[in-house]
């Protein structure tokens, strides 16, 4: 049965009637689905993700948000039966099909635990510590991250209907800002049926997602500089997009992931032997035969030391005769089709430009068999390897990319050749070395780190747990410089920092407070008549503090502790020893002394509110303490933050120790855990 796809504009699904195209399937051509943008109002869709989707999304904290990518998580987990069986045309195998749908759910549920457990439960990001201006500290700064009143417009690549879909959206909808996606219409089927299964859930605030298939008509006339473009696929369309003359004139971020010629690389310390030259022959090849090489972060260079070239050409023979063509409904292991004939030939066409530069060594662009396939219907194609005939003087094999099951080995003869035939790749997504020296991968990793958005150093140590040249993680970045596109999706936070505006506020300390809930030094911190360890979380009040008692420290305190603990370090036992030490003036407390004398001091020893001790952050020793100095300590209500559970929340607390010259001699965050009444 052939579908006609609907867009999703305004909350409601469209479905057109006109300027249909044809969507064939990959494994025979039939035609699976039409699509077309015809009638859609594009300038109302970007009205409604301004008007009504951006405010939705912007009423809820980042916590909150997350919590509805978990839930749209789960119940997408529950139904992804229904996209593997519609993903089937596209030519995948259910084991690569499985990287689209379950990577993207991956990644979706990734970036929900992120936005918990990284994120606060407010609207806006503090970003770095507050800067102070003026020597009485009346006068401060500190950056905020805000969310960009605007809309995400996500284009994405054919071969990732769902992770590439999924994995913009997370980010984009985590910092509050709503998403119109346009898949590429060759499996717009996948992306249009993971959609349907998002809007019927009822999650997402109207407007926060609006779907597009086919073509983006005059969409980009209506974009701003509040708005983002991020854009997966060909240089070439990339470059038509970018020039928009909208996007100029309003300085529209454009964050592009593009062609790649990623490399591959042996190092100069292994042979046969070793257990990294296996290692590399089946990445190559679990690289160029995944989804049949239509990935961007394929393998397209394979380099290896001359002396090796023979060994790994014949390996690499060897492992892709055993790699068997048939129809990935009927066989998980099968390597299908292309997504489509059209880009067969597109990747023929690749093959015979790269030539006059490479000698083919496996494989036929033009013919090829397989286990109950029809190879003239479906978009079939051999995997192909090539070998550079004159690798110095090849320029073809560095800038033409061949989307498909196609890679070229290069032999080089040391390594400062290695770095320079990689770096002739003008800027990729990832590359892989194989070594176990570590000269070699110090020398590579950091000639070629520049034109590189990921590298996976890969030895026998870590293989086990690898997860692959070609895997994007959530919490690293994915994206590279140059040819590559310059764009950084994924990367943990970062690709959520894309979507929101970085502003510095400058302000008195107690402005400053006010405005971002955070209390830092010169923000009044009125005493409490209530030690605050007895109220309750949503009594604290940011701001609020205790002064404490003060407390000598003896000579006989210092080495009880050193007996009692073990820590006999000779600045607390030996004068002469500790006077010659340049930073003492003599023997003097221990850190970790003061830190338990000071909590003796502010600790309130009865039950209540105050739950538990989770930990300390930024302690810093500013000055020593001597025999028979005193101390006294200042704690502060710093910033409080809602937990994953309702009855207790998260307090930090500004700890401030000073002698009894009022100079301050150690600085800490306490992080607590304090009740919320039931």
């Amino acid at each position: 049965m052939t579908t006609t796809l609907q867009s999703l504009a305004r909350d409601a699904w469209v479905t057109p009637d006109t300027g249909l195209v044809d969507i064939p399937s990959a494994i025979d051509g039939r035609v699976v689905a039409r699509a077309s943008s015809a009638g859609l109002d594009f300038a109302a869709i970007v009205r409604h993700a301004r008007e009504v989707g951006g405010p939705g999304l912007r009423a809820l904290s980042f916590h909150q948000r997350a919590d509805r990518l978990k839930a749209i998580g789960a119940y997408l987990i529950e139904r992804k039966e229904q996209l593997y069986a519609i993903a089937a045309d596209t030519g995948a195998n259910r084991r690569d099909n499985a990287i689209d749908i379950d990577g993207g759910l991956v990644t979706l549920a990734a970036y929900a635990s992120r936005g918990r457990r990284e994120l606060p439960d407010t609207k806006f990001i503090i970003e770095g510590e507050v800067e102070q201006f003026g020597k009485r500290g009346s006068f401060v700064g500190q950056h905020i991250l805000s969310p960009l009143h605007g809309v995400a417009v996500h284009i994405n690549a054919f071969n990732f209907p769902c992770w590439g879909l999924l994995e913009k959206l997370a980010p984009a909808l985590l910092a509050g800002v709503p998403v119109i996606a346009k898949p590429a219409t060759a499996t717009a089927y996948v992306a249009e049926a993971l959609v349907k299964l998002i809007h019927e859930s009822g999650l997402l605030p109207p407007g926060a997602l609006q779907l597009i298939c086919g073509s983006t008509g005059d969409l980009f006339d209506h974009l701003t500089g509040q708005d983002v473009i991020a854009f997966t696929g060909s240089i070439e369309t990339s470059d038509k997009l970018r020039a928009h003359p909208n996007v100029a004139r309003h300085s529209i971020r454009f964050i592009a992931e593009r062609d790649s010629l990623n490399a591959a690389i042996l190092g100069t310390d292994i042979a046969p032997t070793d257990p990294e030259f296996d290692l590399f022959v089946r990445e190559v090849a679990r690289e160029m035969t995944s989804k049949a090489g239509q990935k961007c972060t394929a393998i397209r260079r394979v380099l290896v030391p001359r002396a090796q070239e023979a060994a790994v050409i014949a390996a690499l023979q060897a492992t892709l005769t055993d790699v068997k063509l048939g129809d990935p409904r009927q066989d998980d292991k099968a390597m299908g089709p292309l997504v489509s004939r059209g880009q067969r030939d597109t990747v023929r066409a690749a093959i015979a430009a790269l030539a006059p530069e490479a000698d083919i060594v496996f494989g036929d662009p033009q013919r090829c068999s397989g286990d109950g396939i029809d190879t003239t219907a479906g978009a079939y194609l051999s995997p192909i390897l090539l070998r550079a005939t004159d690798p110095m003087r090849a320029e073809k094999l560095h800038a033409i990319e061949a989307f498909g099951p196609v890679a070229t080995v290069i032999a080089y003869d040391d390594v400062d050749q290695v770095i320079e035939l990689v770096r002739r790749g003008e800027g990729s997504l990832v590359a892989s070395l194989f070594t176990y020296d570590n000269e070699v991968a110090e020398q590579i990793a950091l000639g070629i780190a520049p034109w590189h958005g990921r590298l996976l150093i890969l030895d026998r140590d870590c293989a086990a747990e690898s997860t692959g040249h070609g895997t994007p993680l959530p919490a690293l970045l994915h994206g590279g410089p140059g040819r590559a596109g310059g764009g950084e999706e994924l990367g943990g936070l970062r690709s959520v920092h894309h979507y929101m505006q970085r502003t510095a506020i400058q302000c008195s300390p107690r402005r400053l407070a006010a405005l971002t809930g955070t209390w830092s030094r010169g923000a009044p911190s009125p005493v409490s008549n209530l030690h605050p360890f007895k109220r309750n979380f949503d009594e604290l009040t940011v701001g609020e503090s205790i002064e404490t008692a003060s407390r000598p420290i003896t000579l006989d305190d210092i080495e009880h502790f050193a007996h009692f603990t073990g820590d006999t370090f000779y600045a607390h036992m030996d004068e002469a020893a500790a006077k010659a030490n340049p930073f003492f003036p003599g023997r003097v407390a221990h850190g970790y002394l003061i830190l338990a004398f000071a909590a003796g001091l502010f600790v309130d020893p009865a039950p209540g509110p105050l739950l538990a001790n989770y930990g300390l952050d930024n302690l810093r020793f500013l000055k020593p303490v001597s025999p028979d100095d005193t101390i006294r300590v200042k704690l502060t209500v710093k910033q409080k933050s809602s937990a994953r559970r309702p009855e207790y929340g998260e307090v930090r607390w500004d700890v401030e120790v000073v002698n009894q010259n009022n100079e301050p001699v150690a600085r800490y965050d306490l992080l607590t855990m304090s009740a919320r009444p039931t």
